[in-house]
């Protein structure tokens, strides 16, 4: 090992600069002993001594990371030497047996910390358990070292009684850890010192606590590699999209997918009696229209002329294509088909198949019957299910909803550039989600109300998400920095609480599906993909966008948003957001009952509120409406709504006297304007009678009349022994309302019970949660009052073009899926700054008032934006649109600027430091997530250090195996195209070597491989890194062709088609070259291995060989290798693997710790050897040094 001796003794003063390195030491006087104390007042202040610039001798490094913490780090060091370290003089016996052969005893020892615990190393680097912590006073060790303290997991020390040693002298430096430990418990926040070195105890090493968002690769270092890709790869990103946008809409448009409006739910009462009608009475199972005329005040429709009118459409009507009956008001069997003053009739019309299998060809030959009764003097419309307008498209409004988006982005940024990125990704993303949802129709029943509202969200939160990022981009531009690391360090931060805000709306949307309605489920399914394609967009064609403008998105100095971006919170002129929530502070109790007191107020409509399915009733000025009109007129409003019973007449024997009791017994039910008679099926199973109720289809009367109805099913079959269902749009509507109602609670359940889970696992708060559930609550249940107020009582019904009714059933549903993504969006923006400055200076009020501010005015243009683009959708959407877009307008609305933009901050402060509080069990088992870029800002850091070292292995107190007891710490360096060895116990070197690999998590300390930082890295590490087994476990059939062709075939490309048989010989034949340098007696007898030689069968060096080439096959930036005592001589083992591992692969190699001395070689005397002894660092030594083997002789 090298001696401690030979390192530099200048002493100079630390610089404030970071990157010059020194270290860390304090002077000490030549007149006094380096044992003796000295008074805290006479300590001098700290001094650095220059250590050498040499990776093999490079100390403990000190480096001011920042103008107020400085802290040290250990780079690849051997133990401190006697010039940076005070060293005290000990004559004890154990000390004295410390000493490395030719040291006289009492020579001077050093003592210094790490790893949680007090060691010692006499001047010439050898391990002495002459040290203890402060902390930890132990009684004196009867021996050392103990005989357990080759493992570290079975570490034990013997003590005899004695007095515990005197403290170090108060001038002792006190040596920092680690920077990447930087969360440690509180039992070890004290600073560790130590003490002259004598008999005392040392402490088993254990593991430093590490950062928990390092012991994964964080979601942020994730984007932040997507954001920088997409910034350098602008033109390739937008191409890509730009195919995917084409292809998209092209299949949609091409597959030509329709739109329907169906409201089956399977399993309820009323789809099993329309599924039996279809089954019984195939004639019913086709979709039906109704021609409806009108003749003129005065007339009749008995008239000849008009007679015949009629009777020329019914001929006209039997020719379409499609049609398979016609019933006309004057035939044989029809109904109640002529109203009561003969003004209105209506002719019933049947097709043979479903709506979506009725042509469009077909649709255009009926209407075009009208013309017939119109040249008659007749008003003629059309109506039914087939008529029904499932058209979609934009208005006007709708544009000018996108206008004023525009018009608030423009005030954010002031800038049009950065005004249109986010009109442009939302734009595009609800074109890519339009196209994906026709493309899915043309395969299975879409709602025409999904591709609407997956339009309304994705256009909404697309701009709000691209907000959210550019938003952080100009700032950080604002404040210097390089434009492609800013929109990167965007994605990673912005984006990541984008990608968290748009998972939580995705989830709560795909929610709908465990309400079991197919519909909905639609609907959901529709919205969440138009999210995702907004997150998607947000992700890389926002920073493809950002790359495209480059250096023109950084404000101007002049500019407000400049001055803002640049001002502290105390600097610069206080903006709205600032002198808001200073005054929302100044009295937090007043503004809590305020808002609760409002929104409360607002929820009280809710109590009457009335769900139903639209009403059928068609847009104002549509065929479909003026029919709807002309019958509710003429017949009454229960026409357009009738009722179906369904009759088993299996049991019965008199069927038409049973079916005339039983319709009496019908009429009898109050509120029933007409009964048709009974009409059994030609199997004479089932008969179907028609009800009329009195009033319309969506009207509360009639929904008690489908109830008295099924109420008399009991009594019917008791009687007639006849089982009865009732049908019809109105029973259709009563049992998705009644499956809604019972769907809601255990939905809201999940809802607010999911942002309660996720808020505690982003916010590591009990009290942050639970405040932003019931503020959830009360916002939602405010908007559907507000909505009963306005589409069911009439409030302002007239100036938003609202025809007032019952309430959307499937609407509450749906706002608390909606809203429940908007609200956390808010929540996570607001709150995030909040925590992530709370942290830092533990006083609530001053960081609500710093996370507030600097959210504030993004939120509240998110806000806004949303706002204007839901309601944009309010007077001229379709019927069923338009209450989800007013829902979701005011709840945006209520929650945004209600709930978390003063409920919030005035809860917090009430709550003062119990809002971050959290139970330490639960602190335990929560994951962390990365919401403020922790880590990635710790990959980041931990990327540069690895980068400016120069090094492809690179270990710095690296701690391996279980935190309780690790092997460690370890430090090395190990140049490109280097070899380390690796020697000890085969377990422990193993998990070394394993770990170097990337296939183990450190315990601690700091490790990057080909620049890669560990553990954050592990998979690129894993894919770079191949490990190489040698071992004779194979199946007796595996020949050494097959080892290497397995690692082939599976890194091979998959448009690689050539067989691998070429590579496998050139492994091969490269393993004959690597005998030859092994001064191999029998390598000149053949060029190569023959393939089909059984792997088990090959000598120890050839079986050695083969696995090395085998896992080069992979391409491999390192190689890890066992070389155990089966692994072939080492005089001819190592010349062999210098001439067969490439120049630019490092060669991790761990040998037992009794191996052969490595031979010396020219090549990895060149390339660079280092060497890591795990025994002599189990047996107490508190670094693992790495021994430059400069000739290896």
């Amino acid at each position: 090992m090298q001696d401690l001796t030979d390192r530099s003794s200048t002493v100079e003063a630390c610089p404030p600069t970071p990157n010059r390195r020194h270290a860390c030491a304090r002077p000490t006087s030549s007149s006094r002993s380096p044992s003796s104390s000295s008074p805290p007042s006479d300590s001098p202040e700290p001094r650095c001594s220059t250590s050498p610039t040499t990776p093999a001798t490079r100390s403990r490094a000190c480096s001011t990371t920042t103008p107020r913490r400085r802290r040290c780090s250990r780079r690849r060091s051997s133990p401190p030497s006697a010039s940076s370290r005070p060293c005290s003089t000990s004559s004890s016996p154990a000390a004295t047996a410390a000493v490395a052969p030719g040291s006289s005893t009492g020579s001077s020892t050093c003592c210094w910390s790490t790893a949680r615990r007090c060691t010692c190393s006499s001047s010439r680097g050898r391990a002495s358990p002459s040290c203890r912590s402060s902390r930890a006073p132990t009684p004196p060790c009867a021996a050392w070292p103990p005989p357990s303290a080759r493992s570290a997991r079975a570490w034990s020390t013997r003590c005899a009684s004695g007095s515990p040693s005197a403290a170090l002298p108060s001038s002792s430096p006190r040596v920092a850890r680690s920077p990447t430990r930087t969360r440690s418990p509180p039992t070890t926040r004290s600073a560790t010192r130590c003490t002259p070195c004598s008999a005392s105890c040392s402490h088993p090493p254990t593991a430093p606590d590490r950062p928990r968002t390092t012991e994964r690769r964080p979601v942020a270092l994730l984007l932040h590699r997507i954001g920088r890709f997409a910034f350098r790869r602008a033109w390739l990103v937008l191409a890509g999209w730009v195919v995917a946008l084409a292809a998209l809409l092209g299949a949609g448009i091409g597959l030509g997918g329709q739109l329907q409006e169906s409201y089956a739910i399977p399993g309820t009462e009323s789809q099993q009696a329309i599924d039996q009608l279809a089954a019984v009475f195939p004639q019913t199972a086709g979709a039906s229209a109704k021609a409806v005329v009108e003749v003129p005040d005065g007339a009749s429709v008995e008239d000849p002329s008009y007679t015949a009118a009629i009777e020329d459409m019914e001929a006209a009507l039997e020719d379409v294509d499609g049609v398979a009956s016609v019933l006309g008001p004057f035939d044989e069997y029809a109904g109640d088909q002529v109203s009561d003053d003969a003004r209105t009739a209506y002719i019933q019309v049947q097709f043979d198949g479903p709506v979506t299998d009725v042509s469009a060809e077909s649709i255009d030959a009926v209407l075009a019957t009208g013309d017939l009764g119109r040249d008659a003097g007749m008003e003629v419309a059309f109506g039914g299910e087939v008529f029904q307008d499932t058209t979609f498209g934009l208005t006007i409004t709708e544009a000018i909803g996108v206008l004023f988006a525009g018009v608030v982005l423009i005030i954010t940024f002031g800038s049009l550039l950065a005004a249109g990125m986010p009109l442009l990704t939302a734009l595009v993303g609800v074109g890519a989600a339009f196209g994906g949802i026709s493309v899915v129709a043309a395969f299975a029943p879409v709602s025409s109300t999904a591709p609407m509202l997956a339009v309304m969200i994705g256009l909404a939160v697309g701009i709000d998400y691209a907000l959210f990022i550019l938003s952080r981009h100009r700032t950080q531009l604002a404040r210097g920095m390089d434009p492609q690391e800013s929109a990167a360090e965007a994605v990673a931060t912005a984006g990541g609480a984008v990608v968290f805000a748009g998972l939580t709306v995705i989830i709560a949307l795909l929610g709908l599906l465990v309400v079991g309605i197919p519909f909905l489920s639609v609907m959901g399914v529709a919205a969440a993909f138009a999210v995702l394609i907004a997150v998607i967009g947000a992700t890389t064609l926002l920073p493809a966008l950002l790359g495209l403008a480059g250096k023109r998105l950084i404000p101007k100095p002049s500019s407000r948003a400049y001055r803002r971006a640049v001002a502290g919170d105390e600097g610069g002129k206080k903006t709205m957001g600032r002198r808001w929530v200073d005054t929302v502070l100044k009295a937090p109790i007043v503004f809590v009952l305020l808002v609760v007191g409002l929104l409360g107020a607002a929820a009280i409509p809710a109590a009457s509120l009335d769900l139903n399915l639209p009403s059928g009733a068609g847009e104002a000025g549509s065929s479909q409406r003026e029919a709807y009109d002309m019958i509710a007129d003429g017949f009454g409003p229960g026409y357009n709504g009738p009722l179906v019973v369904t009759v088993d007449i299996t049991q019965t024997t008199d069927i038409m006297e049973d079916l005339d009791a039983i319709a009496a017994r019908l009429a009898e039910v109050d509120g029933v304007a007409y009964v048709g008679q009974g009409m059994p099926n030609a199997t004479v199973d089932t008969a179907i009678i028609q009800v009329i109720p009195e009033s319309a289809p969506n009207d509360p009367e009639t929904k008690q009349v489908v109830q008295e109805i099924r109420a008399l099913e009991p009594e019917i079959q008791e009687d007639f022994g006849t089982p009865i269902a009732v049908t019809g749009y109105t029973a259709v509507s009563i049992d998705i309302s009644q499956r809604l109602t019972d769907a809601l609670v255990p939905f809201a359940l999940i809802v607010v019970g999911l942002s309660i889970i996720l808020l505690l696992i982003v916010f590591r708060s009990v009290f942050v949660p639970i405040k932003a559930a019931l503020g959830f609550l009360l916002s939602a249940f405010a908007a559907i009052g507000v909505s009963v107020a306005v589409f069911q009582w009439g409030w302002f019904a007239d100036l938003m073009h609202i025809e007032p009714g019952p309430i959307l059933s499937f609407l509450p549903i749906l706002l608390m899926a909606v809203l429940f993504g908007l609200a956390m969006d808010y929540e996570v923006f607001l709150v995030s700054g909040m925590r992530e400055e709370f942290v830092k200076t533990k006083e609530p009020r001053s960081s609500i008032v710093h996370g507030f501010q600097h959210a504030a005015r993004v939120v509240t243009a998110a806000a806004l934006i949303m706002f204007f683009v839901f309601f944009a959708f309010v007077p001229e959407g379709t019927g069923a649109i338009k209450g989800i877009a007013f829902a979701l307008a005011i709840g945006v609305a209520f929650d945004a600027f209600l709930v978390r933009m003063t409920l919030v901050p005035a809860a917090m402060a009430l709550a003062g430091r119990g809002a971050w509080w959290l139970p330490k069990w639960l602190a335990r088992i929560l994951p962390d997530v990365d919401i403020e870029g922790e880590g990635l800002r710790h990959h980041l850091a931990e990327s540069e250090w690895a980068e400016a070292e120069d090094a492809d292995v690179l270990a710095d107190e690296l701690l391996v195996g279980d935190p309780a007891g690790p092997i460690g710490p370890l430090s090395v360096a190990v140049p490109r195209g280097g070899a380390l060895v690796v020697r000890g116990r085969a377990n422990e070197r193993r998990l070394v070597a394993a770990t170097l690999a990337g296939r183990v998590t450190p315990a601690g300390g700091r490790l990057a491989v080909l620049g890669a930082p560990l553990p954050t890295d592990a998979g690129a590490v894993m894919r770079r890194v191949a490990v190489a087994d040698s071992s004779t476990d194979a199946a007796p059939g595996v020949t050494a062709g097959d080892v290497v062709a397995a690692r082939v075939e599976a890194t091979r490309a998959w448009y690689r088609l050539d067989s691998s048989r070429a590579a496998v010989s050139a492994a091969l034949r490269r393993v004959a070259e690597a005998r030859t340098a092994a001064a191999d007696p029998l390598a000149w007898r053949t060029r190569s291995l023959d393939p089909d030689t059984p792997f088990a069968s090959l000598d120890p060096l050839d079986r050695t060989l083969v696995a090395v080439a085998a896992a080069l096959a992979e391409r491999p930036g390192a190689v890890v290798v066992d070389l155990d005592d089966a692994s072939g001589p080492a005089d001819r083992l190592w010349p062999a693997l210098a001439r067969l591992v490439p120049d630019g692969v490092v060669l991790i190699a761990t040998v037992p710790a009794d191996a052969d001395p490595i031979p010396a070689v020219d090549a990895f005397a060149v390339r660079g050897i280092r060497s890591l002894d795990l025994d002599a660092g189990l047996a107490g030594a508190p670094d693992l040094v790495a021994r430059p083997q400069e000739a290896l002789r």
